[in-house]
């Protein structure tokens, strides 16, 4: 590293509060980026923790569905697990198409925006912008659920707990994608070994005829009575339920350009991982789940001889609990390594949210602060507003599980669905332009994406008919608000670009070139204030007092002859107190009397170290700054004075008066500083 790069990361870092810094880290360059790109085996629990947690709360969420109709239909849940799993290997299948076809990290939002049209891929951008803070609130609660299951006595603490767990994530994700990965690897393979011994040992204990049998196997269900149109409800319903293993999926396809190269090969390498790690511990839970007898009821009250009024004990901590016993060291491991997952399943979120809203910042569909990397090169302004949304959630559903869950998977299946029919345009017009086997790897992915255009349409119904009456008509709501801001936000950036893009009629050169100096009471930051307006040599330099009562103006009168300041004072009454007001007034009547000019003014402002400084001032400058930043033809120019408390900020205090030859010296990055010690 250069010496000029060495000196800018050392200054860099001393502007960095100390706070931040030991929260986040130090700050790393640009040339840096390439070094947070992610391997495969990191990647794995960056993109997939979502995906891969599911198999904690979707099987428990299938057989909860069941369980409103009776233990009878137990029966169904082998049927719709293996419905699930179809779905899954359909789903993983074609996006592996979309990474190949689309790898620039726009996913579901790209394909349907090239493919279908504008209003399309705004709907697929909310629905996973929506679906990204509904990830992770529901992560959140499932693993403050298996927490509670292990340690009932924290219950009460619930809501804090989630709300305290996101700004943990929040935190770690804002240190950089590569420690985050770093952070998040081992509880997301400690998870996957753990359940995966669960499985197996309970399985072998079963064949040997020693199956292990779950406490609430014990317990009878009072079941509802079903007519055979909500028979069919019912099991459409726990299959729309057990889709929620699905999320999470569309995560790799949106976060291609951090992987390392060769990046497609690497995201399609990770999501065929990923859905084959989750297809086989989702099947062996569910089946597990059966074999012990698991009886996990929407409403608890509903387990007859079950105490209602205690938490009811996660599907994953009763398995754990049959297979190796309550209280043995292995039930802990499964149980803290199954709350760590699905905690982290979060930072699926957190890595998806922020790249979209990168992408939608560079198209203009979002503000264009989502398209800034902070101080660790991660999209750190979408991960803050992805962890407030989500902590709001949580608090306006007490991170109760069973409710959250009844909101989720609706944007997922949205995007999966017009992403699918966007890939299945795609393919078809490129099949009008390739030959020989080009042509039939367009004709395969034809083929894979009309299936899962044709599956994710299919669920999307479903979905929607169980769940709408459920709470996830307020999803429905949020999404076309969302789209409808986004279109909002893409005009107004379309307007202001057609308003300032550069034309032949500009004309350069004003006939005239005056400055302002704002005087209030003559001080050291008045005089630093002239001294700046007579170095910039305009054609016309003046001060102006706008007095509120004539003592006062009688007193800066007087002591602007005492020190003989070099620059007229112009005084004008405001008896109504307003400085903003008499100031236009007077810029205009200049312009009448003298023609079209430049004015300049210059504003006095003191810097302050302590923020209950602040409070002691009254910040008229900015105040004036702001009303005069409405007005053609003016600048603003803000003199700033450094109090002696502000050598906390900058270490040094910082007040140069005229003539003084430090005065007019430059600063790095081309701005002007101030400071009695340069370096």
């Amino acid at each position: 590293m250069s010496p000029a790069v060495t000196e800018e990361s050392r200054a860099a870092s001393d502007e960095t509060p100390i706070a931040k810094r030991i929260l986040i880290g130090e700050p790393l360059t640009s040339e840096e980026l390439e070094g947070q790109l992610l391997p495969k085996k990191m990647a794995l629990p960056i993109f997939a923790s979502d995906a891969l947690s599911s198999v904690a709360y979707a099987p428990q969420e299938l057989l909860m569905i069941l369980l409103i109709g009776g233990t009878a239909f137990l029966a169904f849940s082998p049927w719709v697990a293996a419905a699930v799993i179809a779905l899954l290997i359909v789903v993983v299948l074609s996006y592996r198409q979309l990474i190949k076809a689309y790898p620039s990290g726009g996913g579901d939002y790209e394909v349907a925006s090239t493919n279908l049209g504008e209003k399309a891929g705004v709907v697929v951008a909310s629905a996973l912008l929506v679906d990204y803070v509904l990830t992770v609130a529901v992560s959140v609660a499932s693993g403050v659920d298996n927490i509670i299951s292990a340690v009932p006595g924290l219950n009460p603490w619930r809501v804090e707990l989630a709300v305290g767990f996101v700004v943990l994530i929040i935190v770690v994700n804002l240190r950089g994608v590569r420690e985050a990965s770093q952070a998040f690897a081992i509880p997301t393979y400690v998870f996957i070994a753990s359940v995966a011994v669960m499985v197996v040992t309970g399985l072998i204990r079963w064949g040997l005829g020693d199956a292990p049998v779950a406490e609430s196997a014990q317990y009878a269900v009072q079941a509802e009575d079903l007519t055979q149109a909500a028979i069919i409800l019912l099991i459409l319903r726990a299959f729309s339920s057990g889709c929620s293993a699905l999320t999470g999926v569309e995560a790799v396809s949106n976060g291609v350009p951090a992987f390392r190269k060769p990046k497609v090969r690497n995201a399609q390498t990770t999501l065929a991982l990923m859905g084959s790690i989750a297809i086989l511990l989702f099947a062996g839970l569910t089946l597990l789940a059966l074999i012990t007898g698991v009886h996990y009821a929407e409403n608890p009250c509903h387990l007859i001889g079950f105490d209602c009024t205690q938490p009811q004990p996660s599907l994953m901590a009763q398995v754990a609990a049959a297979t190796f016993g309550a209280g043995s060291i292995p039930f802990f491991i499964i149980q803290a390594a199954t709350a760590c997952v699905l905690l982290l399943a979060a930072n699926t979120a957190f890595n998806g949210f922020p790249l979209l809203g990168s992408v939608l910042a560079r198209d203009g569909y979002a503000p264009k602060a989502l398209n800034t990397r902070g101080d660790r090169l991660v999209y750190s302004n979408g991960m803050i507003i992805l962890g407030l949304a989500a902590a709001a959630v949580l608090i306006i559903y007490q991170a109760q599980l069973t409710t959250l869950i009844q909101l989720y998977i609706i944007g997922v299946f949205v995007s999966f669905s017009l992403g699918q029919i966007g890939m299945v345009k795609h393919w078809r017009r490129e099949l009008r332009f390739v030959r020989g086997a080009e042509r039939r790897g367009a004709q395969t992915g034809l083929l894979i994406n009309s299936l899962g255009a044709a599956f994710t349409v299919l669920v999307l119904v479903i979905v929607t008919v169980t769940k709408f009456t459920h709470g996830a008509w307020l999803v429905f709501l949020a999404i076309p608000i969302l789209s409808v801001l986004m279109i909002g936000v893409n005009r107004y950036y379309r307007d202001v670009a057609h308003e300032t893009a550069m034309d032949d009629t500009v004309h350069y050169g004003s006939t005239g070139d005056v400055a302002i100096v704002l005087v209030g009471r003559l001080q050291k930051p008045v005089a630093k204030a002239v001294d700046y307006a007579l170095a910039a040599n305009h054609s016309q330099t003046l001060a102006l007092h706008i007095a509120v009562t004539k003592d006062e103006a009688d007193a800066v009168k007087s002591d602007w002859e005492l020190h003989q300041m070099p620059l007229p004072l112009v005084t004008i009454e405001s008896p109504y107190r307003h400085y903003a007001t008499p100031l236009i007034a007077f810029i205009e009547q200049y312009r009448e009397q003298h023609g079209s000019s430049v004015v300049t003014v210059y504003l006095p402002q003191y810097i302050v170290g302590h923020w209950w400084e602040r409070l002691l001032h009254n910040r008229r400058a900015r105040r004036i700054a702001q009303q005069l930043m409405m007005v053609h033809g003016v600048s603003i120019t803000l003199v700033p004075w450094l109090l002696d408390s502000s050598g906390l900020i900058y270490g040094r205090s910082s007040r140069p008066l005229p003539g003084d030859d430090r005065a007019g010296r430059i600063a790095s990055y081309g701005l002007v500083a101030h400071t009695d010690d340069e370096s």
